[in-house]
């Protein structure tokens, strides 16, 4: 495939992710786009970072979204999608222009307390809760469903340091609510628009820094 036809079909998953909250198989990608090397097309998005595929060659993530649960429901006005994760799910209303609000829900990894917020574009949401992302930056491609499934959020430190104590896992960086809706709100910005091109580190480290994210977990 050349590029204009990868870009058609990066289109076509993102699009269908959206407006039905799963992923398209492939004989609906081939309908949509007319295209006949649509597996091939898939593991060149996937190798681009722009996908993340099963072994079977199944859409597993096209960021924000997610074709398998990872602690996440991120409820619409008609829609029913899962979160990614924290970041992915507050990064919903900000991406889809239909949907200004939404309902994110989850379950405390440490104490199993569901929360639930409304969050907006235009505010964040209320609430004491943080989030804990375990995988730095360097090495959240190592294996990006582990890493997504493992950006959650807590009722607090206090159930952070449970948790990490019940697992036997390193702490890696905490945020209060307010940071997450400001990290998430641009970051993926472009993604079910035509020519979007993934930013480039020194844009990423930018855009990092500029909603107070630093340090050596961020590679900032």
């Amino acid at each position: 495939m050349d590029s204009g036809e990868l870009e058609e079909l990066r289109l076509a998953v993102y699009r269908s992710f959206a407006a039905t909250g799963r992923a398209p198989n492939v004989a609906e990608l081939e309908a949509q786009t007319g295209q006949g090397n649509v597996p091939g097309g898939l593991r060149a998005l996937a190798d681009a970072r722009h996908l993340v595929l099963g072994e079977a060659g199944d859409i597993v993530m096209a960021h924000p979204f997610s074709a398998v649960p990872l602690g996440f429901a991120v409820m619409g006005s008609r829609t029913l999608w899962w979160g990614g994760c924290a970041w992915d799910s507050f990064a919903m209303p900000h991406l889809l222009p239909d949907e200004p609000e939404v309902l994110v829900s989850t379950r405390c990894p440490g104490c199993h307390r569901p929360h639930a917020w409304n969050v907006r574009r235009d505010v964040p949401p209320a609430g004491e809760q943080v989030a804990h992302f375990l995988v730095p930056t360097t090495r959240m491609w190592d294996d990006v469903v582990f890493t997504c499934g493992h950006q959650r959020l807590f009722c607090s430190r206090a159930c952070v340091a449970d948790w990490l104590a019940a697992t036997g896992s390193q702490e890696g960086y905490v945020m209060d609510l307010e940071t997450l809706w400001r990290f998430a709100a641009h970051w993926y910005d472009g993604r079910l628009d035509r020519g979007y091109v993934r930013r480039e580190p020194a844009a990423a480290a930018d855009y990092l820094r500029g909603v107070g994210l630093t340090g050596p977990f961020w590679g900032v």
